[in-house]
């Protein structure tokens, strides 16, 4: 069994709200626009990370992880990259990946909008943790925690952070 912890869109930001729950997951699965490499070298004292790069990142983040992450999590085949456009309307990029990995979970990033939903047209989970950080129009940092074992997907929970006025 795996704790996972799925977040996106720090841009830049790290605060011990989010490291309590990285110190309890098994990995840390990052849908990109992290900000800075700061904010990765932080998750990983606390947790194994896995992430991918957003449209701010810049060439170092870039250099460390790639535009799209497959990989299998106690048999469950994952699929993680940035943009991949509006739910049911996902873009070419994205339906190509969709179609070449055949994903059981679908993990996005960049529109700052939480969303979990069962994808019935290509057959898996699509999560969109929404933001974490503190750059953007969410008015609540999110990010979602759930377990895998076995190909089963379980307590999956939504984390909502009150995000405070500078």
């Amino acid at each position: 069994m795996k704790k996972i912890c799925i977040i996106s869109d720090t841009h830049s930001f790290f605060d011990n709200n989010m490291k309590k729950y990285f110190i309890q997951s098994d990995e840390v699965w990052h849908a990109g626009d992290i900000g800075s490499i700061e904010v990765t070298n932080e998750i990983k004292k606390h947790s194994k990370l896995k992430a991918v790069y957003g449209n701010i990142d810049d060439h170092k983040i870039r250099n460390e992880f790639t535009e799209y992450l497959f990989f299998n999590c106690e048999n469950c085949k994952i699929l993680i990259t940035h943009i991949s456009g509006q739910l049911n309307k996902y873009n070419f990029k994205t339906i190509n990946l969709l179609n070449k990995y055949r994903p059981n979970i679908f993990i996005c990033g960049h529109s700052h909008i939480l969303k979990i939903m069962y994808n019935k047209k290509f057959n898996f989970l699509h999560i969109n943790p929404g933001a974490i950080g503190k750059h953007g129009i969410h008015k609540v940092r999110t990010m979602v925690t759930l377990k895998i074992e076995n190909e089963k997907i379980f307590d999956l929970n939504i984390i909502e952070i009150k995000r405070k006025t500078i």
